[in-house]
């Protein structure tokens, strides 16, 4: 029996209170339930959407599933946009978020991160026809993020005072704007740019430059210690094992980066 199979399984006792005192609460919830709640994304391919039959399907819904199998729990699956991941874990409707989640200083104070899972670059993109370099050359420009993501947070520090940010509530609407020419940039990760790409848009958009690379988290209640500790020893063994690779390889066409 490998050791991090080990390290996950004593952490799952943990988590199930076996031998330790645990205050009510969400690991008490977990372990009466026998699931784990987890919010998905649904609007964010090849991360979170919806396939064929109805059901959530993509990079971060394969991640969930694993998990869940890895710590012997069933998985329940809860269709969320950007803007409400975070609600819906403070409100106790998700156990934890598996949605292309950054980690930033005011996120840090309300909730906690696993290890990495994942990594996407977050860019601002516009026709070739428009020239963008930096920052500063927005001014005047509209620029379409959604609501609430590492990309509106970092541009909204460095946006000239007369570039207009326009904020939309899922990946669909912003990418939309874009193609309808109601913005004269993105702000948005590269995958999600690669997946439009591959539509043939009329409208092709191509990165200007790059706002920071982004390491993609999985979030918990904030002092949840136990969950946490398995969840990390679950994907420490993922790596391992080349499961979370081939995961990577499945919805992104591409090995994930050794530095993860």
């Amino acid at each position: 029996m490998n050791r991090l199979y080990i390290v996950a399984c004593a952490a799952f006792v943990t988590l199930c209170g076996v031998g330790t005192a645990v205050t009510a609460g969400v690991l008490d919830d977990i372990k009466s339930r026998g699931v784990v709640r987890v919010a998905v994304g649904e609007d964010f391919q090849p991360f979170g959407g919806v396939g064929p039959d109805m059901k959530p399907m993509g990079y971060d819904v394969d991640v969930a599933n694993h998990l869940g199998e890895k710590l012997g729990l069933g998985v329940e699956l809860v269709p969320v946009i950007n803007a409400n991941r975070i609600p819906s874990l403070q409100t106790g409707k998700v156990d934890i978020i598996v949605s292309t989640l950054g980690k930033t200083a005011e996120r840090e104070m309300v909730l906690d991160f696993t290890q990495p899972y994942g990594l996407m670059f977050n860019a601002v993109f516009a026709p070739s026809n428009i020239q963008i370099n930096d920052a500063a050359e927005l001014s005047g420009k509209t620029i379409g993020v959604t609501r609430g993501t590492i990309i509106d947070i970092e541009l909204s520090k460095i946006v000239p005072s007369d570039a207009t940010i326009k904020r939309f509530e899922d990946e669909d609407k912003t990418t939309s704007a874009f193609l309808s020419g109601q913005v004269d940039a993105i702000g948005t990760v590269d995958l999600a740019v690669k997946a439009l790409i591959k539509k043939n848009p009329v409208r092709v958009p191509e990165v200007k430059f790059i706002i920071n690379r982004s390491p993609l988290y999985i979030g918990l209640p904030k002092g949840e210690v136990p969950l946490r500790e398995a969840i990390d020893a679950v994907l420490t063994e993922m790596k391992a094992d080349g499961s979370l690779n081939a995961i990577s390889e499945k919805w992104l066409g591409e090995p994930l980066p050794d530095d993860l």
